[in-house]
């Protein structure tokens, strides 16, 4: 973190805070992808080692969108919702860790739901973009309708088969972590002498 004097006072510049957070998003966005192939690959993995993982990546997503939240950047879409979203993602992924036994059954639609709700939101980060003038919001718009079209699937679980509920498991992670990816490349911008 820089300070910047200037004649009317000093402003505190948060590039290092913003940088942290669009590294933080963009490792959960490769890890999402990473964990959906693997279940696209793989999907009589175990549904507690699932648990697991899951819910160590969602107390990591949490992390990372608090530290979004806090940070300033310049447009201030990307991370607008991200206080409380992170709040809800810590807290679940802690669940998900605890009690294993418990949420084995529910864990599709637990993911499923959080992954909804961020499609929606990132619709309406879409909208905002375009007030902005971002030239890719059509993009976020395109991929957040995607990716809550296979949250609410994976919420219904269309089929009682393991196997295929892992399958959708997997290509609902991929869908969100490249939203995720393309959101936080095209809203995010870090400029060198960004005022608060």
């Amino acid at each position: 973190m820089r300070i910047l004097t200037t004649q009317g006072g000093i402003f505190v510049q948060r590039n290092d805070q913003i940088k942290a957070a669009k590294i933080g998003y963009i490792m959960i966005s490769i890890l999402l992808c990473v964990l959906g192939i693997v279940l696209i690959a793989v999907p009589d993995l175990s549904v507690t080692l699932l648990c697991r993982l899951g819910g160590g990546i969602m107390v990591l997503f949490g992390l990372v969108k608090i530290v979004g939240y806090c940070s300033k950047d310049l447009y201030r879409l990307a991370f607008q919702f991200d206080l409380a979203f992170g709040i809800l993602l810590v807290a679940l992924g802690v669940i998900l860790i605890i009690r294993t036994d418990t949420m084995v059954n529910l864990i599709c639609i637990v993911i499923g739901i959080c992954v909804l709700a961020d499609a929606l939101l990132k619709i309406q980060i879409s909208i905002d973009s375009k007030a902005f003038g971002i030239q890719k919001w059509w993009l976020i718009l395109a991929v957040a309708i995607l990716t809550g079209a296979a949250g609410f699937l994976l919420v219904l679980r269309p089929s009682e088969s393991a196997q295929v509920v892992m399958i959708l498991l997997g290509v609902t992670l991929i869908t969100e972590g490249v939203l995720n990816l393309i959101t936080i490349l095209t809203a995010v911008k870090i400029i060198r002498h960004q005022l608060p």
